[in-house]
């Protein structure tokens, strides 16, 4: 006699932790504490808050059932921003990081368990969510798109496992409102090109960071091309894990060319397919395949880059040719950390730059001969020592002498030279600081944040066009990060300048794409509303610094230390004091 089972629609939420094998294997009791507190700290409570039930727990994984899409979204995102904003409590992993999948289908359920399309849809989208955002069906955003200030990003059709017919899927990550539509960018002057992250075809999870050093690594070396423009990989490293067509990805990056490229490594062997692709016609304008041992695999790099160059008819300088066959370090394990130890600051609050910290300490353990190490510890004391309020002249000190270790160890290294122009800013040397971004522009000519550096030198000195030039150029490489700096910057370069329609504009669009905004930013929002005579706006802008950062006053700040005329530090500080920074 067949059992009658209860059907009913509901919203179902599958969410997993991200790297949970590579934890395992790097500390198992720590990870398992990790998911624990995860659930009783943070999931249990917000779940039943809006009125949903955690119906099981499946390792990393967790399935979750609301009645109403609304409130899961909610629930979601709470878990997220919270995820986002501060580190876990767990022992051993402070970076606990989350991908939700939601859709709203009928299920079945028996007893407390549930089953059927309604829970294999949201299983299946869950992993096309990006790290630490949220992946809605198309049948759950009809729901929320008019209900939720939320800004959602289209992320296509997708050919599901086991899934009839293909899924509309919807992306959130780190949005607080809706996001205004932009035209996707022109196409530059120059060749383009875009390096997509690298597929990780083994079965094994934790290749994802040999996978990423690869592509981080092509990328580095093709920004060292002043005939190419290259898009950041923080722009690029967005679309990881989605099946987002080609022409697709190249008009939102706006670019005329895509690589793309896959990777597999098992023992001390790798197979790595790479083909760049014309973005218009989709055709394959140069593919290759190399198979071999990992000891050769950086000779792939120049290949790559050579044959990009060569197909898209660019001429290496001199200089150019020799940089490229440059390897900055054979320790594929240290490159590895070292891309992650880069990505981990973003957004830039205090947990993240001390994790990030933590993971450039251990790229000069492990490679005391590369210089990355050295230069992403410059950069975290550095950027302390530009934001923060601790004296500037002695963090600036200890952080010139890591650039210059660096900079000693490998001088084609670009980066660098960047984080030593943040160095030598902290020391108001001005000239200096000039000489060495410009240096560092020269090695990466495509590099967003060497730019952005430049931007805020620029700035600081007065310099007001070439700011404003160089921080527009950041966000135009890399215009698809949400977490990074550029909009931040132009809105400091044209504050600086007096331009206060315009910074207030780069202010509003950061807010809107949900990008960081901190004590800094805050400052000159609030102060460029108030000098256009928006003083509601600016008093709101205050009651959130307050509110975000109560401990935060001008007294002390480096910032304004920092700018190097009299005349024009007073200038500010009068904005500053007028829009009722606290003092």
């Amino acid at each position: 006699m067949s059992h009658e089972y209860q059907r009913k629609l509901a919203s179902i939420v599958a969410a997993d932790v991200v790297g949970y094998s590579r934890m395992m294997a790097a500390d198992e009791a720590g990870t398992i504490d990790a998911v624990r507190l995860l659930k009783t700290d943070l999931l249990e409570p917000v779940v039943e808050r809006h009125g949903g039930r955690i119906v099981k727990t499946m390792g990393d994984g967790f399935l979750i059932e609301f009645s109403s899409v609304v409130a899961s979204v909610q629930a979601s995102l709470e878990i997220q921003n919270n995820l986002a904003e501060t580190a876990h409590p767990a022992s051993g992993n402070p970076h606990l990081t989350m991908r939700i999948g939601i859709h709203l289908g009928d299920i079945v359920f028996d007893e407390d368990d549930i089953f059927g399309d309604g829970v294999n849809v949201a299983a299946r989208i869950e992993p096309l969510a990006h790290p630490g955002g949220i992946c809605l069906s198309d049948e759950a955003y009809k729901q929320v798109y008019n209900k939720l200030e939320i800004g959602w990003a289209d992320g296509g059709k997708h050919d599901l496992k086991n899934i009839a017919h293909p899924v509309q899927v919807w992306h959130w990550e780190h949005g607080a409102v809706s996001a205004p539509v932009e035209p996707d960018p022109s196409l530059p002057d120059l060749p383009s090109v875009a390096v997509l992250p690298f597929d990780n075809m083994s079965s094994d999870d934790e290749q994802d960071y040999f996978a990423d050093g690869l592509t981080e690594d092509l990328i580095t070396d093709l920004s060292k091309i002043s005939g190419l423009f290259v898009v950041a990989r923080n722009s690029t490293f967005a679309f990881k894990g989605q099946a987002v067509d080609i022409p697709t990805i190249a008009r939102r990056l706006g670019v005329a060319n895509v690589v793309e490229g896959s990777v597999r490594k098992l023992g001390e062997r790798v197979r790595i397919n790479v083909q760049l692709i014309d973005a218009k016609t989709g055709g394959h304008k140069w593919a290759d395949r190399y198979d071999g041992s990992l000891s050769e695999v950086f000779e792939l790099q120049d290949k790559v880059c050579n044959e990009v160059a060569s197909t898209l008819s660019v001429k290496l300088t001199s200089t150019e040719a020799k940089t490229l066959t440059t390897v900055h370090t054979t320790n594929i394990e240290a490159y590895e950390l070292f891309v992650q130890a880069k990505s981990t600051p973003y957004p830039p609050i205090p947990a993240r730059l001390a994790a990030a910290k933590d993971l450039f300490d251990q790229v000069v353990k492990m490679a005391p001969d590369f210089a990355g190490g050295y230069a992403g510890l410059s950069w975290i004391i550095g950027f302390g020592a530009l934001w923060g309020h601790s004296d500037p002249n002695a963090l600036g000190a200890r952080a010139e002498a890591l650039a210059h270790e660096a900079i000693s160890l490998d001088p084609s290294f670009g980066w660098s030279h960047t984080v030593l122009a943040v160095a030598l800013l902290a020391q108001r040397r001005f000239d200096e600081a000039i000489r060495a971004g410009e240096q560092g522009l020269t090695l990466l000519p495509n590099d967003a944040d060497a730019h952005v550096i430049n931007g805020v030198i620029n700035g600081m000195r007065g310099n007001d066009d070439a700011a404003i030039q160089a921080a527009e150029t950041a966000y135009r490489l890399s215009p698809n990060f949400v977490n990074g700096p550029y909009l931040n910057v132009i809105a400091h370069a044209n504050f600086m300048a007096g331009n206060y329609h315009a910074a207030l504009s780069a202010h509003e669009k950061n807010v809107a794409r949900g990008g960081p905004v901190g004590p800094p930013a805050f400052c000159w929002a609030a102060s460029s509303y108030h000098a256009t005579g928006q003083h509601e706006k600016a008093q709101a802008t205050i009651d959130a610094l307050l509110a975000r950062f109560p401990q935060f006053t001008l007294s002390g700040w480096n910032f304004l230390k920092l700018i190097e005329t009299e005349d024009r530090r007073t200038r500010v500080q009068s904005l500053f004091r007028n829009a009722g920074v606290p003092g």
